[in-house]
């Protein structure tokens, strides 16, 4: 007997959804009943027909800085988890303690106390050598003003941040899949703020990472710029199944996120999840 469904499971730490995503399967029910055919599943997440695992895990996780006698805890017990393939966006204002978590994720910084790991390792035990080696292989950032190196031109800012990659892709294909096909050879200095951003995007991407880590990546552009590299870094999550994390102060862009973590006083106030997820193009601010 054919049969077709939509589901929507949720057990403890791991959370199935056949969203968007209906299966037809044959089965009979005393044998093969679809709560069997979930608990095999169940170590994985299936997300839009996508099969992920969990990717990061905070457990615990703190960051005390020290003035003086004065200590400043700029992120307090902090636990969260992001699976393989998800937009997650974490919002929270001005020192909340996002910038500093993403540092943290991103081995730019190490925890006080506490675990980071991903894809299985705990980083927050690496050494200064371990931290660089994941930096330069698992981790694409993109910084709100670009850092782009002034006399190169696009494609050699993303081809020489390729010189020391295991796994690079191509920098013309990439930069053509981010719209810049024909600025190429152009320097930063001739390319708009979302040029210069999507250089930076790219930059980022051909790295092929397993993390593309955005801090404030619309916070020095114009509205449509802004909702324009929005919608690449969405477009990409979806398309290249890219684990991407978003910090930001703008509330309004939650919406498109299939988890947002919601920061204040260095802590993790509220985490929720979008079953439906609103495309870039619907969101106003």
């Amino acid at each position: 007997m054919i049969h077709s469904c939509r589901i929507v499971c949720r057990k403890k730490t791991n959370i199935i959804y056949l969203d968007k995503l209906y299966f037809l399967f044959i089965y009979k029910p005393e044998k093969d009943g679809i709560i069997e055919y979930i608990r095999k599943l169940s170590k994985y997440t299936i997300y839009r027909g996508r099969r992920m695992g969990r990717l990061v895990e905070f457990q615990n996780v703190k960051k005390t800085y020290h003035m003086g006698e004065v200590e400043i805890h700029a992120v307090d017990g902090v636990d969260f988890e992001i699976n393989e393939g998800e937009f997650v966006v974490v919002v929270g204002p001005s020192g909340a303690g996002k910038t500093t978590v993403l540092n943290i994720l991103g081995g730019m910084d190490k925890a006080t106390s506490g675990h980071v790991i991903v894809d299985g390792v705990d980083i927050s035990s690496f050494n200064s050598r371990q931290l660089t080696s994941y930096r330069r292989d698992d981790i694409g950032f993109v910084f709100q003003f670009y850092n782009l190196v002034q006399n190169l031109t696009a494609l050699e800012n993303v081809e020489l941040a390729l010189q020391i990659c295991k796994d690079p892709l191509d920098a013309r294909e990439v930069l053509t899949d981010v719209g810049l096909q024909d600025r190429m050879l152009n320097f930063p200095a001739q390319l708009s703020g979302g040029e210069q951003q999507r250089v930076a995007i790219a930059r980022a991407l051909a790295k092929n990472p397993k993390l593309l880590l955005c801090d404030e990546p619309t916070g020095a552009l114009d509205y449509q710029t802004g909702k324009a590299i929005l919608k690449l870094l969405q477009d990409t999550c979806r398309q290249k199944g890219m684990t991407v994390v978003v910090i930001t102060h703008n509330m309004a862009i939650a919406p498109m996120a299939d988890q947002v973590i919601r920061f204040k006083n260095g802590q993790v106030r509220n985490i929720t999840r979008n079953s439906e997820p609103t495309p870039v193009e619907q969101i106003e601010w």
